[in-house]
């Protein structure tokens, strides 16, 4: 009599062993991890790789070997020529063998798809989250990183900005981040990433789903902060008017918004998008005008290929998050918050300067930081270094801060390698064309009128002697070269 075929007879082989190996390994440890970050908070990028990835592939792999190994050693018995092996499986539930495997294998498949369902689910999610995107690349995406933790928009997630709703960019995002995770394991990424980013979803399929441009105010009062680099650090603020304007839906058609609410097209020579050539606006009742830069015209068969692009949000809001801080600017902001005691002499000087040297690294920059700063105060204010000296080192600390947010010599960035065209005193920003040389065919240029977008309510100036500049009492690293063309200072001397 042949004997009855069992399962179990093809199951003790090497392969379906290994297999059986790989998934309880992996089930055991996804279900520890899962519990300790449940339970116990223990999170880290590195363990939602295994916890979300490696294990569930694990599990996979192990469930498939099992019956791949059975197949191949029944096959061998069949053509060795093992009694009581069919061609083909014959699967009985009257045979209570049978019937017990076939409910083990129905139970155990339905808690693997279970468990791999979790994990797929939380690992979807884990590569949407601002962990993923930030500290798995570590070193190519620090600056961001931590440029996003101390922006406006920190609560907001990655994914919400550069991909938004809807399946279509989704899937195109993961295709350009596989070629993302490729270069940055075969480390053949640019250093530093240049910016703007191609083939970003429009800003206005993301930016308008929170701000609502029909909702936008007519103005907002805004108040700038500025210290001097004298030994009291001397304030002077000024307080403007900002024309924030909205789209011509809204009865704030003027402003600062006028652009959103318009068609204005425009060819730039350059990656940055600073040196433009053309510009086109179309306005409410179809009419096209265009302008053209005077100094250095396009010619026909420039703009023939150029490639113009419709003006949106970022052309001016480039650095809504990723937002980088001049060292004097953020000693303006430490003195605010009291974060740094303005009543130190000559603290804000001696803090750019040293933040403007060029350090290796940042535990070179954080050495160099706290011997100068101390060096400082106790050959010139010796005095003031003994009873100062929680002040001194509270100071110290907030410069070691404000290096680490806006430097970052592994992949060359410091807070100057991307300018914020908001405003124009670190870059050219507005300037770029209302700066009086793009004209139409007919003499017409845009404004550069000062209060179509701003009106100065008021200025404390009280540390800049008559007929000096403001620029002459910034630091030069302060000032980048677009600024030192431009005159806009002119605008802001004391009493004008």
């Amino acid at each position: 009599m042949a004997e009855k075929e069992h399962f179990y007879r093809y199951a003790f082989n090497t392969t379906s062993m290994i297999g059986v190996v790989l998934a309880v390994v992996a089930t055991g440890a996804m279900i520890f991890f899962f519990l300790l970050e449940a339970f116990i908070g223990l999170n880290s990028p590195y363990l939602g790789i295994f916890i979300y990835f490696i294990f569930p592939a694990m599990l996979i792999t192990g469930l498939i070997l099992v019956p791949i190994g059975a197949a191949l050693k029944r096959r061998r018995m069949r053509l060795a020529g093992a009694e009581g092996i069919p061609k083909f499986p014959v699967l009985d539930l009257n045979d209570s063998s049978k019937r017990n495997a076939f409910i083990f294998f129905v139970l155990s498949t339905f808690i693997f798809i279970i468990i791999v369902s979790v994990a797929s689910y939380k690992g979807f999610h884990f590569t949407e989250s601002p962990t993923f995107c930030g500290l798995i690349c570590h070193k190519v995406m620090e600056p961001e990183y931590t440029a996003w933790k101390n922006s406006p928009h920190a609560r907001v997630a990655c994914v919400e900005c550069h991909i938004g709703p809807g399946a279509e960019w989704y899937v195109k995002a993961k295709i350009s981040g596989l070629r993302q995770i490729y270069r940055t394991a075969a480390e053949v990424y640019e250093v530093p990433i240049k910016t703007p980013v191609e083939h970003l979803r429009p800003s206005r399929d993301i930016c308008e789903h929170c701000h609502w441009p029909e909702k936008f105010y007519s103005a907002r009062q805004k108040v700038f902060y500025h210290y001097a680099l004298d030994e009291k650090n001397s304030s002077r603020d000024t307080i403007l008017l900002i024309n924030i304007g909205g789209t011509p839906k809204t009865p704030h058609a003027k402003g600062i918004h006028w652009h959103i609410g318009n068609d204005v097209t425009y060819y730039a020579r350059d990656r940055q998008r600073l040196d433009m050539a053309y510009i086109m606006v179309k306005g409410k009742d179809g009419k096209v005008t265009e302008y053209f830069n005077t100094e250095n015209p396009p010619g026909p068969e420039e703009l023939a290929k150029a490639k113009s692009r419709l003006m949106d949000c970022t052309d001016c809001h480039n650095r809504p998050t990723h937002i980088y801080r001049s060292p004097g600017r953020e000693m303006d902001e430490a003195f605010v918050s009291g974060h740094v005691d303005v009543t130190l002499p000559y603290i804000k000087k001696v803090a750019v300067e040293t933040l403007s040297k060029p350090y290796n690294n940042a535990a070179e920059a954080r050495q160099a930081i706290d011997g100068e700063i101390r060096k400082f105060y106790q050959e010139k204010y010796p005095q003031i270094a003994r009873d100062k000296e929680e002040a001194i080192t509270a100071a110290i600390k907030e410069v070691q801060l404000i290096y680490g947010r806006n430097f970052f010599p592994q992949m060359k960035v410091t807070w100057s390698t991307y300018p914020d065209h908001i405003g124009h005193f670190y870059s050219p920003g507005c300037f770029r064309c209302h700066d009086g040389k793009y004209k139409t065919k007919e003499g017409k240029s845009i404004s550069k009128d000062c209060n179509l977008c701003h009106t100065v309510l008021s200025q404390k100036q009280e540390n800049i002697p008559k007929g000096k500049r403001v620029t002459d009492y910034v630091h030069p690293v302060d000032i980048g070269d677009d600024l030192k063309k431009m005159n806009c200072s002119d605008c802001h001397l004391p009493g004008s």
